[in-house]
């Protein structure tokens, strides 16, 4: 049922949509009803290829810090607002741009491959990006066999089970929600749900990593979901991604295996803070243009790989 207050705020946010000529990107961990009103739900390669293809005056994207950063660097002549001001990434504040000058310095023969989930400037001073969905191609793709990873320890550790060959240096970062989920609670899981097929982030620890069916990321497990013969599956990432889950997957069932994969970060979004973010035109995301360019550079490099 939908109440009175939440009509009006999806009917204000459609008439803002067109005086601002804006497009609404969200990420798969959005609230449910922020989800319903975006015109893409994705995860972050899906927002960055959207987002740099986009013809739009303005792009209010629903999701954390980086994702918007990201959507200024690809698209320079939209503006770029994003949905709650403190919505940040507290992985991505893990590392910065002095930290990452000194690991180059201590790996100086290192390709330097940056997960998305950081700032314009760390971008800025790596050679390549990757997310989660395309991490092991990227890395596969470098010439060279020395990567220094960036800044997620867990992604980096599963991107060098499937990628051997290359010498892996891992930056010590994480996310912390995924980082919450402990290999105890899917056997407890899986020993409920027998039947059921485990799905995990990449962003996961090598012990969930190893208990799952498939290693994914949101929008591949959606995909995933849709195309598996299986009825029952346990997710193991952040629970926003359960309602698009549902929305494609009517008939299938869906359980969160930690009820601590939660990211208060993606929650700060709401419908009230979309319309205020609209009616103002406040949160507006610039980046420099010298960081912006060297930050383009090795997201076009990502973006490249097939």
């Amino acid at each position: 049922m939908v109440s009175q207050r939440l009509r009006e705020e999806i009917e204000e946010i459609a008439e803002l949509k067109g005086k601002l000529g804006a497009v609404i990107v969200a990420h798969n961990y959005q609230r449910p009803e922020v989800q319903d009103i975006a015109d893409f739900v994705g995860d972050s390669l899906e927002l960055a290829r959207r987002c740099a293809e986009v013809k739009a005056e303005t792009i209010v994207f629903c999701g954390v810090d980086f994702m918007a950063e990201t959507a200024a660097i690809l698209n320079p002549d939209a503006t770029v607002l994003l949905s709650a001001a403190t919505a940040c990434c507290p992985m991505a504040a893990m590392i910065d741009d002095d930290k990452l000058r000194e690991w180059k310095e201590r790996y100086p023969k290192a390709t330097v491959v940056a997960y998305v989930n950081t700032t314009a400037a760390v971008k800025a001073g790596s050679d390549i990006c990757c997310t989660s969905a395309n991490a092991v191609k990227v890395v596969e793709s470098v010439p060279n066999d020395e990567i220094l990873f960036i800044p997620d320890k867990h992604l980096g550790h599963y991107v060098s089970t499937k990628v051997s060959r290359k010498k892996m240096i891992l930056y010590p970062g994480y996310c912390i929600a995924h980082a919450r989920l402990r290999a105890e609670e899917v056997r407890l899981a899986k020993h409920h749900h027998p039947e059921a097929k485990v799905l995990v982030h990449p962003e996961c620890r090598e012990e969930v990593i190893e208990l799952a069916d498939a290693v994914l990321s949101t929008s591949q497990m959606v995909r995933y979901a849709k195309e598996s013969p299986a009825k029952t599956f346990l997710i193991g990432t952040e629970e926003g991604l359960l309602h698009r889950l549902y929305k494609e997957n009517p008939k299938k069932k869906f359980y969160i295996l930690s009820p601590r994969l939660f990211c208060a970060n993606m929650k700060k979004t709401r419908l009230g803070t979309v319309v205020e973010t609209m009616k103002l035109k406040r949160n507006r995301v610039t980046v420099p243009e010298d960081i912006r360019l060297k930050a383009k550079q090795a997201l076009d490099r990502m973006l490249a790989v097939v």
